[in-house]
C-alpha cells in the first residue's frame, strides 16, 4: 500500500479521507494549501504550503515518502497575478496559465500533469475510499416518482451539455423547465438564485418541486474534481423548494454519507443515482 501524500484544500472531503487511511491503515502525510484547508485537517502528519510553491510540495511529499497523491477540498480558481511561486512552481507557471485560459478542467489536467512529471501516481478520491461515490437507486427512503424522474432525465442531460463546454457540472429543471445552471459561482449559489425566483416557477418547502442533478463533465479529468454533494446541498435545495438531487452513480462524490442520508429523510427529499449508460 503506497504511502499517499494528500493535497488538501477546504471543506469536509480532505478529513474524510484522512479519516478512512487512519482506518485502513494506510500510511498518508497532509499537504495543507494555505489559505484554503480547514482547522480540521491541522492535526494530522503534514506541511502548510502555498498554492504555488510546487517545489516546496514535491520535496516535502519526498521526503515524507510519498509515492501516489490525491488531489481533495474546495480550492478557488487564483489570481495568478497574486501568486508567489518558487522556482518549481515558475516553472510550471506558464502552461499552467495557458491551460486555464481554456477551462477548469485543463487546468486540473494541467496541475496532474506536474505531479506525474515527478514520479507520483495520482488517485482519485473515489479510488482511495471506494464508497465515497453515490451508488445506483435511491439513497434513503424516499424515492422519486415518474414526473420527477423525467426532471432528473432532462437535469442530467443539461449538466453534461454545460460540462461539454467545461462550464459547470450542475442544472437545476423544475416539470421540464430548466431554472438553472452552475458556473464558476458554484451549486450553493446556483441553488440560492433558484431560491429568489417566482414561486409559479418552482417548488416551496411544503410543495416541493424540481431536482437538482450534477454529473462530471464529459471532459473530466475524474482523478480531480468530480461533482460532490453534502449537507449543504441538501439543505440549499430543501429551501430552493426542490423535490430532490440527483446525479450519474459512480460519478458524485458523497461528503458525510450517513449524515445525508438522515437528513433528506427528515427533509422529504430523494437522492438517487442513474446508471451512467442511462443517463442522457
Amino acid at each position: 500500500m503506497q504511502k499517499l501524500g494528500l493535497i488538501a484544500g477546504g471543506g469536509n472531503l480532505p478529513v474524510e479521507i484522512a479519516q478512512h487511511c487512519e482506518q485502513s491503515g494506510r500510511p498518508f502525510f497532509i499537504v495543507r494549501l494555505k489559505g484554503f484547508s480547514g482547522p480540521d485537517i491541522a492535526r494530522y502528519p503534514g506541511a502548510d504550503i502555498g498554492l504555488a510553491e510546487l517545489g516546496k510540495c514535491f520535496k516535502a511529499l519526498k521526503r515524507a515518502g510519498c509515492k501516489a497523491v490525491t488531489l481533495v477540498g474546495t480550492v478557488d480558481r487564483p489570481d495568478f497575478k497574486s501568486l508567489t511561486p518558487d522556482l518549481r512552481g515558475l516553472m510550471a507557471l506558464p502552461s499552467v496559465i495557458a491551460a486555464a485560459r481554456k477551462g477548469d478542467d485543463a487546468l486540473l489536467r494541467a496541475l496532474v500533469g506536474e505531479f506525474e512529471k515527478e514520479g507520483f501516481s495520482v488517485e482519485g478520491a473515489h479510488e482511495v475510499m471506494g464508497d465515497l461515490t453515490l451508488p445506483v437507486g435511491a439513497l434513503g427512503r424516499v424515492t422519486p416518482n415518474a414526473q420527477q424522474m423525467a426532471d432528473v432525465e432532462r437535469a442530467l442531460k443539461v449538466a453534461r451539455a454545460v460540462g461539454e463546454l467545461d462550464v459547470g457540472q450542475g442544472a437545476v429543471v423544475c416539470e421540464g423547465l430548466v431554472l438553472a445552471v452552475e458556473a464558476q459561482e458554484g451549486t450553493d449559489a446556483m441553488l440560492r438564485r433558484v431560491a429568489e425566483l417566482p414561486r409559479n416557477l418552482r417548488g416551496a418547502p411544503d410543495a416541493p418541486r424540481g431536482v437538482l442533478a450534477k454529473a462530471p463533465k464529459p471532459i473530466q479529468e475524474t482523478r480531480i474534481d468530480l461533482p460532490t454533494i453534502g449537507l449543504n446541498t441538501i439543505h440549499r435545495a430543501a429551501q430552493a423548494g426542490l423535490a430532490g438531487v440527483a446525479g450519474q452513480a459512480g460519478g458524485l462524490l458523497v461528503l458525510d454519507r450517513d449524515a445525508v442520508i438522515e437528513l433528506a429523510n427528515e427533509l422529504g427529499l430523494f437522492v438517487v443515482g442513474v446508471e451512467p449508460s442511462t443517463a442522457p
